[in-house]
């Protein structure tokens, strides 16, 4: 993670800490502002993928508005966040709509069954009404993430639209991707247009979703801009993009400290951050975070297994190799934590959150913006 100040970070953060860096939040609000301007998309920020609203005033300098899973998140980009609020799930209950549509200016339902279901609810209320349809087309590189798979309850395919009336229909929404560049997009909208592009003409949106890494060093940002504009000129409609990880990217960082090392067939360090707890798609996705320092294992003299301390058998974070060996008290930065991390933790075996922090790289501040106590594990239950 180039440009964040990691050693000064590790100096004055608490463990374990989120720690994100408002200089790199900038830097990525830059690009997504570029792509604004030249295109004339409107970006919204994903709140599955990052939800720290003490940065949402800085945020919303440059975005639109939020996309939001539920009528909890919308809430949340309507009270802190303010601009649009587009809301999606795979379904929704009758008090959701009810909800949602007083608090949303989209509304995108999964199905026909759930816009016929509640097209009394929605049909005066003056909220722009969406489908989310399944190109059936699938870029996806792990099954978990990709919203066409086969049998996938996300999204309506072609074969479905037969027959149905679109009448209040005023968008079309898809969303396939997951960390990927700007060529699985564009081979995702050629497929969407062969199947879908006779319902564009008299909508008023197209929301290309979320997925896209527009931040990320060797992304088209030209070809997006190009695409952007090829359906806003020939269906005369409003294109949106929602990325989550795109904001986040490269901006944030999870403090950890050694706790005990051990030995079982190889040194073996546990930590005060989880896996499960703390960075649950190492196991989900899976995945492995770099850490500053941190090498192949055996790369470098000493390899370690790091993990965390709870007592789940697999709470592994994996191995890496370090040119000194680790002591008790060390300090670890895992790169790369500010998406996807703090809105999926746990309190799982009652371990400690981690502080959320910010740090501001023109004057090295870092602020302590919420901690975590006993309060918040015990008022999870009853």
């Amino acid at each position: 993670m180039t440009g964040i100040n990691i050693d000064k970070i590790l100096d004055l953060a608490p463990s374990p800490a989120y720690v994100v860096d408002l200089g790199r939040l900038r830097h990525n609000l830059a690009i997504l502002d570029h792509v604004q301007q030249r295109s004339g998309a409107k970006i919204l920020m994903a709140m599955k993928a990052f939800s720290m609203w003490s940065v949402f005033p800085l945020i919303r300098k440059t975005l639109l508005g939020v996309c939001a899973s539920s009528p909890w998140e919308a809430r949340l980009g309507r009270e802190e966040f303010g601009g649009e609020v587009h809301s999606f799930s795979a379904a929704f209950k009758e008090s959701d709509v009810v909800e949602l549509l007083q608090i949303s200016d989209h509304l995108v339902f999964n199905s026909f069954n759930q816009l016929e279901r509640f097209r009394s609810l929605w049909k005066k209320s003056g909220v722009s009404i969406g489908l989310r349809i399944n190109p059936e087309h699938s870029e996806g590189h792990t099954g978990i993430y990709d919203p066409c798979a086969p049998k996938s309850r996300l999204g309506i395919p072609r074969a479905e639209f037969e027959g149905r009336s679109l009448i209040g229909v005023e968008g079309l929404h898809f969303h396939t991707l997951c960390e990927q560049l700007f060529e699985p997009l564009e081979r995702t909208a050629r497929a969407f247009e062969e199947k879908f592009g006779e319902f564009l003409p008299g909508m008023k949106w197209l929301n290309l979703g979320g997925g896209h890494h527009i931040t990320r060093e060797g992304y088209d940002i030209d070809g997006l801009v190009k695409l952007v504009r090829y359906f806003k000129d020939k269906y005369e409609l409003e294109v949106y993009l929602e990325p989550g990880e795109a904001i986040a990217i490269g901006t944030g960082i999870l403090v950890g400290e050694v706790l005990d090392i051990v030995n079982n067939g190889m040194d073996i360090a546990i930590l005060d951050v989880s896996a499960t707890c703390h960075m649950p798609d190492i196991l989900e996705m899976p995945y492995r975070p770099g850490i500053a320092g941190g090498c192949d294992p055996g790369e470098k003299a000493h390899t370690y297994r790091l993990g965390g301390p709870s007592c789940l058998a697999g709470d592994i974070i994996g191995d890496w190799s370090f040119e000194q060996p680790l002591k008790v008290g060390d300090r670890l930065a895992f790169e790369d934590m500010s998406h996807y991390t703090m809105v999926k933790t746990t309190t799982f075996n009652g371990i400690q959150h981690p502080h959320i922090c910010t740090f501001e790289p023109d004057t090295e501040e870092l602020t302590v913006i919420r901690s975590f106590g006993y309060e918040d594990f015990k008022g999870r239950l009853s």
